[in-house]
């Protein structure tokens, strides 16, 4: 989560800019430490532009990723497009922490506030959508941006995602009866047995992802997490057909990716705390009422089951006391933290800066500035 969009605007700012350095008033020298560790080159040297080139920063929540996003705006012409799986939704503010109005117009932004809370997106969705959007705002002679921590999203955009089945309405309603009956943490232990893989991943209680997977085995005979790289086959009739940027081509080729992972976890929970604290005095709770007012929004829609939504709706539902849902929603994001770090940790060619090192933001500057120039 990063801040909310309305009230409490100054203790919120304290927690964003609070990512290790500062942005920068005009060009920012670089720095030597050791907060940058390469991992792998993305690619071309030379001073040449390359086409197509992007740059990608991702992180766990509450990392720092928005302000040294903007501090690279700074520095360069560019657009940033959001890969943030609650950001889509209209209405949802606050929890999702969408980049403030000042925000959204020093620097132009895509893929927010494109969908009503009704309306799933998915990660083919997202690779369509990112795919058009970096080929025009390079065509437009900008740097295209990505940030954010959904990291199905990158993957899906870097690897592609292969022939994935459609969903199929008779299959789900059959995985919510056996739900009824046997909970979803023995669903999620019947998934262990055929993709230990994408078990590993879920909580037992993350009855959507659950019920995906199980979905795609019941229809495919194939376990999800083999669907989560490319195949060089044709999409068939009944998949979302989805490739990434480059089809088989190397996302080393042409894009950086920057990964922003905290040393010190505490670091990281003391910054997901104070967030959170943040939001709550900041209407978060009020903006979930208003969600629930509009009489057409169920607790098991994708928007409402984002982390902090779905622990508010629970409480306003009454299945727990509401002095709790403090505590449950900073358990909840650092879950969630936990398991992004766990996703990146799965990517060779990532560039770990570590966040809360001195020189942080620096480090991440130099790393962009390096990849414009060519030099990366």
């Amino acid at each position: 989560m990063e801040r909310p969009v309305n009230t409490n605007v100054d203790n919120q700012s304290s927690v964003r800019a609070s990512f290790t350095a500062r942005p920068p008033q005009g060009e920012t020298a670089p720095s030597g430490g050791s907060a940058a560790h390469k991992v792998a080159s993305p690619g071309t040297s030379g001073s040449e532009k390359r086409t197509g080139a992007y740059i990608a920063l991702a992180g766990p929540t509450a990392c720092g990723k928005t302000a040294a996003a903007l501090a690279i705006a700074h520095q360069h012409e560019l657009e940033i497009i959001s890969v943030d799986s609650a950001l889509v939704y209209r209405g949802m503010d606050i929890g999702t922490a969408k980049p403030t109005a000042d925000e959204l117009a020093a620097v132009p932004h895509h893929l927010i506030n494109i969908r009503d809370p009704l309306q799933p997106y998915s990660a083919a969705e997202f690779v369509s959508d990112a795919r058009a959007l970096i080929a025009d705002i390079t065509a437009r002679g900008k740097l295209p941006l990505l940030v954010g921590g959904t990291l199905l999203y990158f993957k899906a955009l870097f690897d592609g995602l292969d022939d994935m089945p459609k969903a199929d309405p008779v299959i789900r309603a059959a995985l919510e009866v056996e739900a009824q009956t046997k909970g979803w943490p023995a669903l999620h232990a019947d998934l262990a047995q055929i993709d230990p893989v994408t078990a590993a991943r879920l909580h037992p209680a993350d009855s959507q992802r659950i019920a995906r997977a199980l979905e795609v085995f019941r229809i495919s005979g194939q376990p999800l997490s083999s669907f989560h790289t490319i195949k060089p086959v044709a999409p068939h009739a009944g998949s979302t057909g989805a490739r990434s940027l480059n089809d088989n081509k190397s996302v080393a080729d042409d894009v950086l990716l920057i990964s922003l992972e905290p040393l010190n976890r505490a670091w990281l929970h003391q910054r997901i705390a104070e967030r959170f604290d943040a939001m709550l005095s900041g209407g978060f709770l009020e903006e979930v009422k208003t969600l629930r007012a509009r009489g057409d929004l169920r607790a098991d829609l994708p928007a409402m089951r984002c982390v902090g939504y779905r622990q508010a709706w629970e409480a306003l539902d009454r299945l727990w006391p509401m002095s709790e849902l403090r505590d449950k929603g900073i358990i909840a994001t650092r879950q969630l933290a936990k398991r992004q770090i766990t996703w990146l940790r799965a990517m060779p060619q990532r560039r770990v800066v570590i966040c809360d090192a001195p020189g942080a933001l620096d480090q991440v500057l130099t790393l962009a500035r390096d990849f414009v120039e060519g030099r990366a």
